[in-house]
C-alpha cells in the first residue's frame, strides 16, 4: 500500500506582504495532495492578511490575531494541526520544488524526515547552502555543535511534537528539534533539498540573545561542561567555515 500520510504545513507571518505569496505558492504547487495548510498571521497591518486571503479556498485555516512572538504563533499552528506530520515554513521560505513533499514520503514510515537547505535572498534567488549541513544519520546528539538541520527542512510526526518553550524568544526551535529527536526512533535523511530558507531571520538580527539562548538550551540537553567544551570546538571551527563556500546562515 502506498504511504500517503497527511502533512500539516504551518506558515507564521507578520507584516511580510512582499514575501508571503511566494511561500503560499510553493505549498499550493506541491504535487502531493494530502496537505493541510495553515497560515498564522500576527495581526498584520500591511496587507499581508488580505494577500493570504486571496488563496482562502486552498488553505485549510487562516488565523489572524495578536500573539506573543513567533513561537507563540507556531504553538497556535500546532494546536490546530491535524496531520500525521508537521513542517514549519515561514514567510519568505519555500519548498525546494513542486515534488518535494511527494519525494519525502517515498521513503516510507519514519518519525522524522530531514534534508538539505538552500539559502535565498529577498528576491528568492538561491545564493548558496547553509553553513551547517545535516549529518548522514540525525539524532538528538547531532545538534551539540549547532543547528545542523534547518527548521524548515525538518518534518516530524505531530504526535512527537511538544509546544515551543516561550522562555526562549529567538532560539526555541533548537530546543524543539532536540526534544522531538529525543523521542524519535527512526529518522530519514532524504539526501535532497527540502526547503529554500530566506537569508537573515530573527536569530541573525538578535545574534547576542540567540547565542545566549542556544548555550542555555544546549546546557539543558547536553550538560554544562560538555557544552562549554563543544563551544570551544565551535570557536576553532568557525574560521574554516568563514573561508569555505558554505558560509551562509
Amino acid at each position: 500500500m502506498q504511504f500517503n500520510p497527511k502533512i500539516t504545513i504551518v506558515t507564521v507571518v507578520y507584516n511580510a506582504q512582499s514575501l508571503i505569496e511566494r511561500t503560499i505558492k510553493s505549498v499550493l504547487a506541491q504535487t502531493y495532495t494530502n496537505i493541510e495548510y495553515i497560515v498564522i498571521d500576527g495581526a498584520s497591518s500591511d496587507g499581508t492578511l488580505e494577500l493570504a486571503e486571496k488563496y482562502q479556498s486552498k488553505i485549510a485555516l487562516i488565523l489572524s490575531g495578536k500573539d506573543n512572538g513567533i513561537y507563540d504563533a507556531m504553538n497556535k499552528g500546532l494546536k490546530h494541526a491535524t496531520g500525521d506530520y508537521v513542517l514549519f515554513l515561514n514567510a519568505g521560505d519555500e519548498l525546494y520544488s513542486n515534488e518535494t513533499i511527494a519525494s519525502v514520503f517515498t521513503f516510507g514510515d519514519a518519525d522524522v524526515y530531514y534534508g538539505n537547505t538552500a539559502v535565498v535572498n529577498q528576491n528568492g534567488i538561491v545564493i548558496g547552502d547553509r553553513r551547517l549541513t545535516p549529518p548522514e544519520q540525525l539524532n538528538w546528539k547531532s545538534l551539540k555543535y549547532g543547528m545542523c538541520v534547518s527548521h524548515q527542512s525538518f518534518i516530524a510526526k505531530l504526535a512527537l511534537c511538544e509546544k515551543y518553550d516561550l522562555n526562549y524568544s529567538v532560539s526555541a526551535d533548537i530546543d524543539w528539534v532536540i526534544s522531538v529527536l529525543k523521542k524519535s526512533t527512526s529518522t530519514v535523511n532524504t539526501q535532497n533539498y527540502i526547503s529554500k530558507f530566506l537569508e537573515g531571520g530573527t536569530s541573525n538580527k538578535r545574534r547576542k540573545l540567540a547565542l545566549t539562548e542556544r548555550f542555555t538550551i544546549m546546557s539543558k540537553h547536553y550538560g554544562f561542561i560538555p557544552t562549554v567544551l563543544n563551544h570551544i570546538y565551535i570557536l576553532f571551527r568557525f574560521p574554516f567555515h568563514k573561508v569555505s563556500k558554505k558560509s551562509m546562515t
